[in-house]
């Protein structure tokens, strides 16, 4: 089974641990030091939330600041547009911030959160229904619905 470890860069870790926990996430202890947070997704994605100077010394790149620069934009489903804009509220009052207006695109709604390192974490619901046909046949049949 593949486990995803997402590294990424926060200058306070604490205020990092304390966001993530707001949203609902777990802390594994066994991968928490003063160093880096093991925060827990699911039993199969984490986030390794890691001091800069940490982070530095597995790689000879520079590491970006998130504030200034996209590194990486890490999306993650939930369950159901509530899910979403349960998850990204949640995100706001423990000091996220929302970069752009929801994204309603038919078959998938999306909101993007930016933690308070900058650090980009979109959350998004898909119909299943749209997963498994592709958008493009999905949105075939829902406007083929409409006209009938």
């Amino acid at each position: 089974m593949t486990k995803i470890f997402v590294n990424l860069p926060t200058s306070d870790l604490e205020r990092s641990k304390a966001f993530y926990t707001a949203l609902g996430c777990d802390l594994n202890p066994l991968f928490t030091d003063e160093n880096a947070a093991c925060i827990v997704w699911s039993e199969d994605v984490y986030f390794m939330v890691v001091t800069r100077p940490h982070l530095a010394q597995f790689t000879d790149k520079p590491i970006v600041d998130p504030k200034d620069a996209a590194q990486v934009l890490v999306a993650l489903s939930r369950e159901s547009r509530e899910d979403v804009d349960d998850v990204a509220a949640k995100g706001l009052a423990a000091g996220g911030t929302e970069p752009r207006e929801p994204q309603d695109y038919g078959f998938m709604y999306s909101r993007s959160l930016e933690d308070p390192d900058g650090n980009i974490v979109e959350f998004l619901y898909m119909s299943d229904e749209a997963a498994e046909k592709g958008p493009e046949a999905y949105m075939a049949e829902q406007n083929a619905g409409e006209s009938a």
